[in-house]
């Protein structure tokens, strides 16, 4: 078993189809159902014991906590095709790189990046799972309350590191892990998609299913749209710098002026996915190293 910046692999679980990531003095493969094993990583605020956690996260894994477009899960047989299609024709600008999804909260990640991972034939990765694991707490809700929001941070920024030395993922991030420079520095070593919502769709979705989960949200009083606007607006002023480091932006607006819907909830994911992949493609024509590299490559 190898260990990459704090990340071992180990076989016997699995997150995706198939990842490589080759490099001197060994190479790093994950195949079907395969464990990520997180060593390393603090368990505790101020402990130096290393913890070594199994994890387990499937390609078909999604968190039902009001990710946008989960209310629309029914993709058309065109649809699909059109995905596939998109995929096919983005796959040799990747060169295998990483794909690091980053928005605000409810801004449907997760459900996004499981349909780009199946259809690349990549790996998917949650990071706020990875580091709810690799410390050894249920939630992340639960890891702010029992530790501090510095302390999730921190290990955030360890999963990434971990994760960008390697190739064919799709992660998604959580909605803070833009705030730091150095996640960049992790991130940018793939491609980086912002899944831009309007924050009335947020707070709609993020209202609908409560706030447990929403650290940042949860314990605040008054009326559930309301409070979610208010803070989803703050955090939105504080990040929206941040966001738009992305490689890519993925309008949500955009897509429903397209197809002609008033509401961006009309969205399917599948829809949100194949502008992510339409959006990559335009970034990688752009960009004369990733261009250059997928020539080479076909």
């Amino acid at each position: 078993m190898e260990a990459i910046s704090g990340l071992s692999l180990s076989s016997s679980a699995w997150t995706g189809p198939v990842a490589d990531r080759r490099r001197s003095g060994g190479s790093v493969k994950f195949s079907r159902v395969r464990p990520v094993d997180l060593g390393g990583l603090k368990g505790s605020s101020g402990s130096n014991r290393s913890r070594r956690v199994e994890l387990n996260i499937y390609c078909c894994h999604s968190r039902n906590n009001g990710a946008l477009g989960q209310q629309n899960p029914r993709t058309s047989k065109d649809e699909a095709l059109l995905l596939q299609s998109k995929a096919n024709d983005v796959a040799p600008y990747l060169n295998d790189r990483c794909i690091y999804l980053v928005g605000m909260m409810g801004s449907g990640k997760t459900t996004v990046g499981t349909i780009l991972a199946g259809v690349l034939g990549y790996s998917f990765f949650d990071s706020d799972k990875l580091v709810e694991q690799s410390v050894g707490v249920s939630s992340v809700a639960q890891i702010f309350k029992e530790h501090s929001e510095a302390f999730f941070r921190d290990n955030e920024s360890k999963v990434l590191e971990s994760l960008s030395s390697m190739h064919r993922l799709v992660v998604a991030t959580g909605g803070g892990a833009v705030v730091r420079p150095i996640n960049w520095r992790y991130m940018k070593q793939g491609l980086t998609i912002w899944l831009d919502v309007p924050l009335e769709a947020l707070a709609r979705r993020i209202a609908a299913v409560g706030t447990a989960s929403r650290p940042l949200l949860h314990g605040e009083s008054g009326d559930p749209y309301t409070k979610a606007f208010m803070r989803l607006s703050t955090l939105a002023e504080q990040r929206g710098a941040a966001y738009a480091n992305a490689d890519a932006r993925v309008s949500l607006e955009h897509i429903a002026a397209k197809q002609g819907h008033a509401d961006v909830s009309a969205l399917t994911p599948t829809s949100i996915a194949i502008e992510s992949l339409e959006q990559v493609k335009n970034f990688s024509i752009k960009d004369p190293t990733v261009r250059q590299n997928s020539y080479l490559k076909g």
